[in-house]
């Protein structure tokens, strides 16, 4: 049976982490370009009508590569953890250097706005970032105010024109601000999403082991401590007395074919696959996948080897499902239709033909073939994949028979 393994779905969820952080990375990347296109627009404006001398042309397309590389940089940093001490300092001078260019041009106000929006990526305190917000407007405020005395000499100050500039700028920042810091608040969601689903993965197969030793322990302990209690009795008697030995090797025969028996038992209910118990854990790894499962109501009185093949063939559909389609929606459904029981998987986002088939739908039809059952499955409508199974009810009571007897 083709089925998915732990490593396949851990690699799954590692492959739609690393997706989501490449989403959100590109984001900042596109919000970053975006930032600096009203900055631009200034130089280029400023050039045209001669308000800002050619000599400032250069250094002031360098600054802003200079700062839109600094800006990823403390983009990656803040996800990764935190932006260093040095990082801030450097970009915050950049970011000052290009605000002066705003003595030219209001436009170029803009680059304080950027840079807050990087730093507020970084662990701090609200109290510490409206500092930011309202150092990066005051300066910006003041370098424009200054441009306007130094161009008009006797005009006289307009408190209303600066105050409402600073509400802009800080306005404009404190904002940009707190959409970075939701998205940083999703992106450590996701973080500890994925290290929640790696830490109860790794405590079921921890349980798992406990369980097993347990039952292990209970059912070879007494046997095997039977078995060589009466072999040691044996071998002592084996020349005194030679009936109660072989006595002794009977009892000592019986206790290992009825611990035999047990260990056979066990590894069946091991082996063993119950039908509303793969329906609930299909349901759960199928949504974990990003795949909308509905599941419908399961036929009462089902008998126990029906119910067995059916859950295979639901787990073998699940493993379809996750590795060869791009499916976001499938439905499950179990009918019984006079001495038979039918079960229909049905998803979207088939994937185009040419892929190598696997070797799990070989496998589950001999399964259903062993309780004269039957299986199809192949492409419904336009973008579906239908798996249907039929598993004849009395065919699967007769099943059991031989089963039991090999037992």
């Amino acid at each position: 049976m083709d089925t998915a393994t732990t490593a396949e779905l851990e690699a799954l969820d590692d492959r739609r982490l690393a997706r989501y952080q490449r989403t959100t990375y590109r984001t900042f990347v596109i919000a970053g370009v975006g930032f600096l296109v009203p900055a631009l627009a200034a130089l280029v404006h400023g050039l045209g009508d001669g308000t800002m001398p050619v000599a400032l042309a250069p250094p002031a397309l360098a600054g802003t590569g200079l700062l839109l590389w600094g800006y990823m940089r403390l983009v990656r940093t803040g996800l990764e953890g935190g932006a260093g001490t040095r990082d801030t300092v450097w970009t915050g001078l950049v970011t000052f250097v290009l605000v002066l260019l705003a003595a030219y041009h209001p436009l170029w106000a803009v680059t304080g706005i950027f840079w807050v929006s990087a730093v507020a990526l970084s662990p701090m305190s609200t109290r510490r970032l409206l500092a930011y917000c309202a150092g990066t407007a005051a300066v910006t405020v003041a370098v424009v105010g200054l441009a306007v005395r130094v161009d008009e000499p006797g005009r006289p100050a307009n408190w209303l024109g600066i105050l409402g500039g600073f509400a802009a700028v800080f306005g404009g920042g404190a904002l940009a601000a707190f959409v970075n810091r939701y998205q940083r608040g999703m992106w450590d969601l996701h973080l500890e999403a994925h290290h929640a689903r790696e830490a109860l993965a790794r405590m079921a197969v921890t349980e798992e082991r406990l369980r097993f030793s347990r039952d292990l322990h209970d059912l070879l302990g007494h046997s095997l401590s039977l078995i060589a209690v009466k072999s040691e009795l044996a071998i002592r008697m084996a020349e005194n007395d030679p009936a109660r030995a072989r006595a002794e090797m009977a009892d000592v025969r019986r206790a290992a074919r009825e611990a035999l028996r047990e260990v056979r038992a066990a590894v069946r209910g091991y082996r063993a696959v119950e039908l509303d118990a793969e329906l609930a854990g299909v349901r759960a790894v199928l949504e974990a996948a990003g795949v909308r499962c509905e599941v419908g109501a399961v036929p009462a009185d089902l008998p126990p080897e029906a119910r067995s093949v059916l859950a295979w063939a639901i787990r073998e559909g699940t493993t379809n499902v996750i590795k060869h389609s791009e499916a976001r929606r499938c439905s499950i459904s179990l009918t019984v239709y006079g001495e038979s029981v039918v079960l229909e998987m049905n998803n979207d986002g088939v994937r185009a033909a040419g892929a190598e088939p696997g070797s799990g739908l070989a496998g589950l039809t001999e399964r259903l073939a062993v309780v004269g059952g039957a299986l199809s499955a192949g492409r419904h409508g336009r973008d579906g994949f239908l798996l249907r199974a039929v598993v004849p009810l009395s065919g699967a009571a007769t099943a059991a028979e031989p089963a039991r007897s090999t037992a």
